[in-house]
């Protein structure tokens, strides 16, 4: 059970309001910005503290690597105790690595900053769990749709307006400013948040922790969607890692400021796919899947393309913003809907791949751009993408035999006379 906004009971899963759906988004944004808003201030935080320009890398790795812990860690948390509380407790937790950030003095103090801000991050995925398994069904996928815009909304305005903070009054007032709203959001969520009224489910923590592995060799519906969104954010991760590279180059030399805008490209994109959510609730999910990874192949063309025209570029950028979040969202409310009982060990698990792809996007964007150039990298990124369909494909096979075997049996099986 949990009280609606009145304090009223309510049983889990009939519904949540517009305003209680827009603080989740908000949360959410503010949650994942604390990953990202180093990108862009990369070069300052390096100079103040004296980092050498090829260990820069390392502050980006930290967080990331704090949030994959934070995943199989924390996440699964939320199908065991108070999730009102446990949301409240992260996003303090957060507020207190980005302070330790802004205020760091050493090297050291900074990574253990960012790594303790990566970690309690995940609270992002605390939230969507927490949205998708209060929802009624006929809305789960709207309700996901709305929340999850939050995130692309917050890595947007991470990588867009950390760079205009910085330039006005300093890269560390990013991080005390993402401190002090961190903290009034953990008050807002504690008075405003239904009241956890739940019977956690009987499993023991270490079970919840484990459940990636088992989810990943057991679960016929999570497996397909989680290698999915592992190359379809490995193909996020291209893009987005890898595209500094040719605008900051010939014939561009676009600054670091210049490069963010992009950002906004990829939101008008991903805000596009809201209503996955609601196709999805309409029982569109496969149809929705098909298009969106086949969008995503389409939008390596145009991107291929950011050496010689920046129209075509952003045309680009906009087509796999919006495929990503087709699919992201409609993968998580196949697998939620599937069990919405372990929500938090679900989405924590689906996470890890997402995370893994990311990681693999990045790495290899840079390591392909390096040895053979921009086109190659488009090539990488559209043959992920590629991949990504053919799993689909698969799926969608999986999910029809069962009918075509059934109806064999119906056409083979005698018909009694009397």
């Amino acid at each position: 059970m949990v009280e609606d906004e009145q304090g009223a009971a309510a049983p889990a899963g009939t519904g949540i309001s517009t305003s209680l759906r827009i603080l989740l988004a908000v949360l959410c944004g503010v949650a994942v910005a604390n990953i990202y808003y180093a990108q862009p201030l990369l070069e300052r935080i390096g100079s103040d503290l004296s980092i050498p320009r090829a260990n820069l890398g390392v502050i980006i790795a930290i967080a990331q690597l704090g949030y994959l812990v934070g995943l199989i860690a924390l996440v699964p948390l939320g199908d065991l105790v108070n999730r009102r509380k446990l949301i409240a407790i992260q996003i303090g937790a957060a507020a207190a690595g980005t302070t330790l950030v802004a205020f760091s003095t050493t090297s050291v103090q900074l990574l253990v900053g960012m790594a303790v801000a990566g970690l309690f991050s995940v609270v992002v995925q605390v939230v969507v769990a927490y949205a998708a398994a209060v929802s009624a069904p006929a809305e789960r996928g709207m309700n996901i749709g709305v929340v999850t815009s939050g995130v692309v909304i917050g890595i947007v305005m991470a990588r867009t307006a950390s760079g205009v903070i910085a330039d006005l009054v300093g890269w560390r007032a990013v991080y005390a400013g993402s401190a002090l709203i961190s903290v009034l959001l953990a008050g807002v969520a504690l008075a405003r948040l239904p009241r956890d009224k739940r019977v956690p489910p009987e499993r023991t923590y270490a079970r919840a922790v484990v459940s990636v592995i088992t989810l990943t060799a057991t679960d016929r519906v999570f497996r397909p969607r989680a290698v999915i969104a592992l190359f379809l954010f490995a193909s996020f991760g291209v893009l987005w890692s890898g595209m500094a590279l040719p605008l900051s180059a010939d014939p561009w030399h676009l600054s670091t400021t210049q490069i963010g805008l992009f950002g906004i490209a990829g939101l008008i994109g991903a805000l596009g796919a809201t209503r996955a959510g609601r196709w999805a609730d309409r029982g569109k999910q496969q149809r929705v899947t098909a298009i969106g990874l086949i969008v995503l192949m389409i939008s390596w063309v145009f991107s291929a393309q950011a050496p010689h025209s920046l129209v075509l570029f952003v045309i680009g950028v906009i087509a796999l913003d919006f495929a990503v979040q087709a699919v992201h969202v409609t993968s998580q409310n196949r697998i939620v809907a599937h069990a919405p009982e372990s929500a938090g060990s679900v989405v924590g698990s689906y996470m890890v791949f997402y995370s893994l792809g990311s990681a693999i996007g990045a790495m290899s964007s840079a390591a392909v751009f390096a040895s053979a150039g921009w086109g190659a990298v488009c090539v990488l990124g559209g043959a992920y993408a590629a991949v990504a369909f053919c799993v689909w494909a698969v799926e969608l096979r999986g999910l029809s035999y069962p009918a075509r075997r059934d109806r064999r049996q119906r056409d083979s099986t005698p018909v009694s006379c009397r």
